[in-house]
């Protein structure tokens, strides 16, 4: 069953989708929609389980997929680009190959059409055990949380997901914060979110991937995967980027977005 995305709309021009990774939301690709709304109409999207998007018991891709053509047909988009990284980004290449009359083109940031083993047990662990109770600030939440989380902006970035209770809705008076994503259903369904899109054949639209150089999520035995799928594709690295390249360095990569969105 679909779910109705929150999003956010913004600039004039052909219309451009933006979906962000797992644990996101759509502020994460903000700076990159600041910097196309120029020329484009961004489309930012909260995915299910995500964000300010509605919660489901069920997550992969297709459903995911399903969610956004649903979203296009509510908001008249006969067709669209779509921007996604990492879980987003396999999200737009199964939209792209379960829908391609629907997809003009789509840029993947740092993730392949592959399936990876698990990345994300020890953030998935420590989101769980992390005790809410009697937490009064999100710095006492991250004090809690880096008991399982060494590094610093990862517990920011997760932490964001957390939101104070309405106080018309809070029941116990040590409970004052909750996660905003459906960390049950994440949990439940990350081998399905690890596993690779999938279609009954390629996608023949123009495809861009952008690869962070210091990043291993795609790699050179990934290429022959990408070509069967994704035949008209093109690949482009950001050297001195991880995985968070679309952060590290927004301009370089909105550049190389322009370029391509502009052939």
């Amino acid at each position: 069953m679909g779910v109705e995305l929150n999003h956010r709309i913004s600039g004039q021009g052909e219309p451009l989708i933006l979906l962000h990774g797992l644990f996101g939301s759509l502020e994460n690709l903000g700076g990159i929609a600041r910097r196309l709304e120029d020329n484009w109409q961004i489309h930012a999207l909260d995915e299910r389980n995500h964000g300010s998007s509605p919660h489901s018991n069920e997550m992969n891709y297709p459903a995911m997929a399903a969610d956004i053509v649903a979203y296009m047909d509510a908001q008249g988009l006969e067709q669209a680009t779509i921007l996604g990284h990492s879980m987003g980004g396999k999200v737009a290449m199964q939209v792209a190959l379960s829908y391609p009359q629907r997809v003009k083109a789509i840029i993947v940031a740092d993730i392949a059409p592959v399936t990876y083993h698990p990345r994300h047990d020890d953030i998935l662990e420590g989101m769980k055990s992390l005790d809410l109770n009697g937490v009064k600030s999100r710095k006492q939440a991250d004090e809690r949380l880096a008991e399982f989380v060494e590094i610093p902006g990862v517990r920011q970035f997760l932490l964001k997901n957390l939101e104070r209770i309405p106080a018309e809705e809070q029941t116990d008076s040590d409970i004052i914060f909750r996660w905003r994503l459906n960390l049950p259903v994440i949990d439940a369904c990350y081998q399905n979110l690890a596993d690779a899109p999938e279609g009954d054949g390629p996608f023949e639209g123009p495809v861009l991937f952008i690869k962070g150089a210091d990043s291993a999520y795609i790699q050179e035995k990934h290429q022959d995967t990408i070509r069967r799928l994704f035949p008209n594709a093109e690949l482009k690295i950001i050297e001195g980027t991880g995985h968070w390249l679309h952060a590290e360095k927004a301009d370089t990569f909105a550049t190389l977005c322009r370029r391509f969105l502009e052939q």
